[in-house]
């Protein structure tokens, strides 16, 4: 299932139209191309890890770390309304996600069609909410900070300063810093790829959209938009690839997803065919495409690599 790989991803404090989408938006690129502006070396490290990575797969993988790598999280709530403050419980039902997603223990995965099955990979990553604070005193792993922030940009990453209504990130090289708030446009989240300034990296979520409970509303209250978001800060594309007009030329640098046209909203039939992909069509139930959280249940095995070589690489002090 190998497609053309051509690498073309490059790279108001409140925003509008905060409502929640009716179907998947993903703001990573778009972010991308923003901190390049600021961070032209920014391209230059995503063009090392990209080379890294591909000699990593294809000399053989050299690992440092065997078995289950434990990444420590801090969630940092930033809330105007109660509503957006969402509890504990929501964030513990995030965390609980994450690890089946992660691990390949969600029980929809007996849902992917019986010929995609040989392509389901296991990560072997878990996440868990961070008991020490960057100054070494313990921690819930939470922050909470009250905002007069309506709903939050994504162009320069105001929710991740505290001189524009967020918070700042703890140290990135050691946490997976997680903000939820509220988001404007139409996006559910959006992530920073490995290699990027320490002082936005992280992953961004909807309050609306994280966990499965509490303030979490359908059809993304299943808690995958981290899930997919979390892929991205371990350096996934999106599974179409990242060019701005859709078509078949773009690649994911994955050699076992196929090869497909765009992105896939809802919940598609199986088998949905672009791209000369037939029989088996798009891999829409994968993580990374755009269907709802009902619909995605797996990431392949070239995908499951291709995060573990990013914990070697550019993300290899996390969970150290």
């Amino acid at each position: 299932m190998g497609k053309r790989k051509a690498k073309t991803q490059e790279c108001s404090n409140e925003g509008i139209d905060a409502k929640m989408p009716r179907r998947r938006s993903c703001a990573t690129m778009e972010s991308y191309f923003s901190v390049c502006e600021s961070h032209p070396d920014f391209r230059f490290q995503q063009a090392a890890l990209e080379s890294y990575t591909r000699t990593w797969l294809q000399t053989g993988p050299v690992v440092s770390r065997l078995g289950v790598i434990q990444i420590p999280v801090v969630v940092h709530v930033v809330h105007r309304t109660a509503s957006e403050n969402i509890s504990d419980e929501q964030i513990a039902s995030q965390i609980d996600v994450l690890n089946r997603d992660f691990s390949a223990t969600n029980s929809d995965l007996a849902l992917v069609p019986e010929p995609f099955r040989p392509l389901i990979g296991n990560p072997q990553i878990q996440f868990r909410l961070a008991d020490i604070d960057p100054s070494g005193r313990p921690t819930p792993g939470i922050t909470r900070t009250k905002t007069d922030v309506t709903s939050f940009s994504t162009q320069f990453n105001p929710v991740k300063s505290s001189a524009t209504g967020g918070i700042d990130p703890w140290d990135t090289t050691r946490y997976l810093n997680l903000w939820t708030c509220n988001l404007a446009g139409g996006v559910l989240g959006y992530a920073q790829f490995p290699g990027g300034p320490p002082e936005t990296d992280g992953v961004v979520v909807r309050f609306d959209a994280m966990g499965t409970t509490g303030s979490a509303l359908e059809p993304f209250n299943g808690g995958r938009t981290a899930t997919h978001e979390v892929g991205h800060y371990l350096n996934l594309s999106h599974i179409w690839g990242e060019e701005r007009i859709p078509g078949c030329r773009d690649t994911d640098h994955v050699d076992d997803t196929p090869n497909q046209f765009g992105p896939n909203y809802s919940k598609p039939q199986f088998p949905s065919i672009s791209c000369s992909n037939g029989p088996l069509g798009d891999l829409f139930m994968n993580y990374m495409d755009y269907v709802d959280d009902a619909a995605m249940f797996m990431f392949t095995l070239g995908q499951a690599a291709r995060m573990r070589a990013a914990l070697e690489g550019a993300r290899a002090r996390l969970g150290t």
